[in-house]
């Protein structure tokens, strides 16, 4: 999902290279019939950029599931989510965050 989405922001010249974009992964896992089974996996993504381009990366975050292979063969079985959290160039921390269903 990380790789999808840092295509879709690239490709609207929106720079995700060299360590602006990235994602720490949360999972949940529940027991059925004594075995583990993945419920739940949410992508908790981080972009350094400017603040211009905030509206731009929420609406890039709003689509780019439907066009991720991982996200269009598991979304069906399992709750896939993710969010993106806009970090400012100059002070690389912020509460300005996007998140979606996908």
């Amino acid at each position: 999902m990380l790789g999808t989405f840092g295509g879709a922001l690239e490709a609207r010249q929106i720079d995700a290279s060299n360590g602006k974009l990235t994602a720490e992964v949360t999972g949940e896992v529940e027991t059925e019939n004594n075995v583990l089974v993945i419920r739940r996996v949410h992508v908790a993504m981080r972009l350094v950029a400017g603040e211009e381009l905030k509206e731009k990366i929420e609406r890039v975050h709003g689509m780019y599931a439907m066009n991720c292979p991982l996200y269009r063969t598991l979304h069906k079985a399992i709750e896939l989510t993710s969010s993106c959290e806009v970090v400012p160039l100059r002070r690389q921390a912020s509460d300005e965050t996007c998140s979606s269903g996908r």
